[in-house]
């Protein structure tokens, strides 16, 4: 057995995504403050770094919305790498704008980071070496998807961003003579794309070296949909309920639950699982394969739309008209136990969960999650969050992403929120009083932090924010609302030597 797939034995990790990362370029990125933190992680006997999605982002900024599901986010790449490898003058880098510390002006960052990729692009065609030339020409053979990916985002750009289903017919279909001429048209624009994935990866590769090195593992993010405005709808049609015009027939989301009273609309194009199961799952297999290259284990989300998925008619308006839809995903899991052995999967396994979702993920010895500030709620599950109830096949969080910081929760009236009132707000702060036996003098985050590290769950993940002790403001995303997400960044000397010597005290105490 791998590393990689060796079970987690009382760990403990950081949820950081990498745009979260401090650094000079407006976003984070895998440049020297990524490094930085993984030596942060080492001082703080943390053995778990997870990110959310690593690929480019489409609707509203968000790493579940993206134009692939293989490709890398470009905005990643560092720009002070390049400038390493002389494919940018150290003068590219003099001029960069005041960019916000504490939040990504994506706008702003595209604007500025754009022209630089475009011009080391150009760099490396012209004045490569044979071995760099090699490796990329490797990399373009080994990665089927690239194409595609390269031609979707050109023709894309070409037709000012619009989504695929208004371009022009023939190379909407995909007809083999406009593929042809786009290609031809755009080449110079499909090498520098093609470019841009080849420094991604090799830059990732480089990271994660140094995290292994420092026996650090890497947790991804595989969510269960992809987006429609995506290379691997275009390129792949047939997987998905879509009309003649290339616009979904169904969508996805999830029922009315304690993140929202409507439910939450996704609208990602529902699988044509029939169709999937004709060719043995190959596309997922694929996917997996594409995110274990990148990763050490993955969190696949939405776990429970493998046992059953809510469908949405095209055209709601919310989540709340949907109705469930058995999924194979005991023939999936099973395909992907064929392939891979062991599956590095941690189950998300949040929000109506059933007896049939449970016997899934324990059938193929999968991880589930547990959230502690749900522990206090008025929803029937909040037991199931608390310590006393936790069994050592869990990853605890004090939040996810999609909740709010812990001391933003605390302090939240409820007013903010429509699945809480301010009563409920009230018994959720006496029963949490009660439990965790703490005071209003003491750290919210930090009896938190100790009471999901003190449980028997094999491994923690801590958002960063929580690390951090900050409020609302820094919450990364609020499920159901459209816009201020994935925005928040860690500060510039937020990795220092005292927060670490706090955290590996804890993971001391109770052997993580």
């Amino acid at each position: 057995m791998s590393d990689r797939l060796k079970p987690l034995h009382r760990s403990s990790g950081i949820l950081l995504h990498c745009t979260s990362l401090p650094g000079r370029f407006g976003i984070g990125d895998l440049g020297p403050c990524a490094y930085e933190f993984v030596d942060f992680l080492a001082a703080a006997g943390q053995k778990l770094w997870q990110v959310l999605p690593l690929n480019p982002t489409g609707y509203g900024d968000s790493p579940y919305q993206c134009f692939s599901a293989f490709a890398g986010n470009p905005l990643l790449i560092s720009l002070e790498r390049l400038r390493d490898r002389n494919l940018l003058a150290a003068s590219d880098l003099a001029d960069a704008p005041a960019f916000p510390e504490e939040r990504v002006d994506f706008g702003a960052v595209i604007a500025h980071k754009r022209p630089l990729l475009l011009k080391a692009a150009e760099n490396f065609f012209l004045h490569a070496g044979a071995k760099d030339r090699i490796a990329y020409e490797s990399f373009c053979a080994s990665h089927p998807w690239l194409d595609d990916f390269a031609l979707f985002m050109a023709v894309k750009e070409a037709h000012g961003g619009l989504a695929w289903t208004e371009w022009e017919s023939a190379i909407r279909d995909r007809k083999s003579k406009a593929v042809r001429a786009w290609s031809e048209r755009l080449a110079a624009q499909l090498g520098a794309i093609r470019f841009w994935q080849f420094e991604f990866f090799r830059q990732w590769a480089d990271l994660k070296a140094y995290c292994h090195d420092r026996a650090i593992r890497l947790m991804g993010d595989i969510p269960i949909y992809v987006a429609h405005d995506s290379a691997d709808v275009w390129a792949n049609r047939h997987l998905f309920h879509l009309g003649a015009d290339g616009r979904p027939t169904a969508v996805s989301g999830v029922p009315p639950d304690y993140f929202s009273a409507t439910g939450q609309l996704w609208g990602n194009p529902i699988y044509r699982w029939d169709v999937l199961i004709s060719t043995g799952f190959q596309w997922w297999t694929e996917r997996f394969h594409a995110s274990l290259d990148l990763v050490d284990l993955v969190r696949l989300d939405h776990f429970r739309g493998f046992e059953a998925y809510w469908e949405i008619p095209a055209g709601e308006l919310t989540a709340i008209n949907g109705r469930w839809v058995k999924a194979p995903g005991e023939d999936l899991l099973t395909t992907l136990a064929m392939e891979f052995g062991e599956l590095p999967i941690v189950a998300e396994n949040l929000g109506v969960i059933t007896g049939e979702v449970e016997s899934l993920r324990r059938k193929f010895n999968l991880p589930g999650m547990a959230i502690l500030q749900f522990a206090f709620g008025i929803d029937q599950q909040a037991p199931t969050f608390r310590p006393h109830n936790y069994s050592r096949d869990l990853v605890a969080y004090t939040g996810s992403h999609d909740n709010d910081t812990a001391i933003g929760w605390w302090q939240s009236s409820g007013e903010d929120d429509s699945t809480r009132t301010l009563e409920d707000v009230r018994r959720e702060h006496d029963l949490a009083r009660a439990y965790l036996n703490f005071s209003d003098e003491d750290e919210i985050n930090w009896v938190l932090i100790r009471a999901v590290e003190a449980s028997v769950a094999n491994t923690v993940i801590l958002p960063m924010q929580d690390v951090l002790g900050l409020g609302h403001s820094a919450r990364m995303n609020l499920p159901g609302s459209t816009s201020g997400n994935w925005l928040w960044r860690c500060l510039p000397g937020s990795f220092s030597a005292s927060l670490s010597a706090r955290l590996r005290s804890l993971v001391q105490l109770f052997d993580r």
